[in-house]
């Protein structure tokens, strides 16, 4: 993001709310940010590695399902809870190599997310005899994913340490 545009999140009313309103918000605010990557990233972990092959006798349509939607609340809270904890010091995150690199690994996990889901093998998901070639499909998109938000959770970690 452009320094302008950290300045101008920075000094919005969610960067002064997130400043003026006590320790207590940031805290949580920070502690809701953690639940949302605790319930995106683990569910997600338990995905990957079906899609890698592991637990080959759960159905892979079964365990989708609910692991999905509990990703995309988990997402959906982080991003909220994120764009709080970013405005708050902004522009602190100028120049921090960590921070585009947590984006752009966010970013391709989305992509991933959206190009999975036009795989031939995950329309088929729910057919317990896929053919090596969907498995091999998935055990793809399953690596990458976790390449992918494990990534995008270290690079945020490290941005504190910059």
């Amino acid at each position: 993001m452009s320094p302008q545009v950290m300045a101008w999140l920075e000094d919005s009313t969610l960067g002064h709310l997130m400043r003026d309103s006590g320790v207590w918000t940031y805290a949580v605010v920070n502690l809701a940010h953690i639940l949302g990557i605790a319930l995106l990233f683990g569910s997600i972990f338990v995905l990957d590695l079906r899609l890698l092959g592991l637990w080959p006798r759960i159905p892979l349509a079964y365990l989708a399902r609910p692991t999905v939607v509990i990703a995309g609340a988990g997402f959906a809270l982080a991003a909220m809870t994120g764009g709080g904890l970013l405005a708050t010091k902004a522009t602190d995150y100028i120049g921090n190599p960590f921070f585009p690199i947590k984006l752009a690994a966010i970013a391709l996990g989305l992509l991933n997310i959206v190009l999975v889901r036009r795989l031939p093998a995950w329309k088929v998901r729910a057919n317990p005899d896929l053919e090596p070639s969907q498995r091999r499909q998935l055990a793809w998109a399953g690596g990458v994913s976790l390449a992918c938000w494990l990534t995008a959770i270290s690079a945020g970690r490290l941005i504190a340490y910059w």
